[in-house]
């Protein structure tokens, strides 16, 4: 049982390390929520945090061996994310000035339901070839076979909520209304940024080596 907790504790430190850092996933939260909303930004944050169990399920089931030990799938993977934060990023880049103001007019149309949302917070982290590899070194570096699928199951299930509640809270903060009064105002420019980020981001993607 002590070995179990230590275990745990090393994985929840890593996702911890590796979720805090600056990536696609941090800037679609932070899009959302300064363009569509909090109801927006949460169902975002509920679609990464989603997506992590995604790569638990393939890791526990071995299928990331195939895609750590396959060029091919590695790059299938790559060229997928890496056209879909593009996407992304030229969305942004064609952003508008708005006219108004913040008080009187929502910042952007915000989806029909949550669901546009939360697929998107889904396909940035599930197409994500360094969330891929990420997820299967864990589970060979730090996870040891003899550990039961169930606990695993159990780390995979908190990763997954660490994560939802981590993006649930910077969209909390950047809903806040003086936030948001500050986007109206430079708003297109703040979109603009943002698609440029998400470009580098597919650049990075796309550039990435199979190791």
């Amino acid at each position: 049982m002590h070995d179990l907790w230590l275990e745990f504790s090393k994985v929840a430190v890593a996702h911890a390390l590796a979720v805090a850092s600056p990536g696609p996933d941090f800037a679609i939260v932070l899009k959302q929520s300064l363009t569509r909303g909090r109801r927006a930004a949460l169902w975002t944050a509920a679609g990464v945090g989603s997506a992590i169990l995604l790569h638990v399920g393939y890791s526990l089931l071995g299928l990331g061996l195939l895609i750590r030990g396959s060029e091919l799938w590695f790059n299938v993977l790559k060229y997928a994310g890496a056209g879909y934060i593009a996407w992304l990023g030229v969305q942004s880049l064609r952003a508008k000035p708005r006219t108004g103001t913040a008080a009187g007019a929502d910042l952007a149309p915000a989806p029909a339901t949550g669901r546009g949302a939360f697929v998107t917070g889904f396909m940035t982290n599930a197409l994500n070839p360094k969330a891929t590899l990420f997820f299967i070194s864990l589970f060979i570096l730090v996870v040891s076979p003899q550990t039961p699928k169930l606990i695993q199951a159990g780390y995979g299930a908190w990763m997954a909520l660490a994560t939802t509640a981590w993006f649930s809270v910077v969209a909390i903060v950047f809903t806040r209304a003086e936030v948001r009064g500050l986007f109206w105002r430079h708003g297109h420019w703040i979109d603009r940024a943002l698609g440029v980020v998400f470009l580098a981001f597919a650049a990075s993607l796309a550039l990435s080596t199979f190791a």
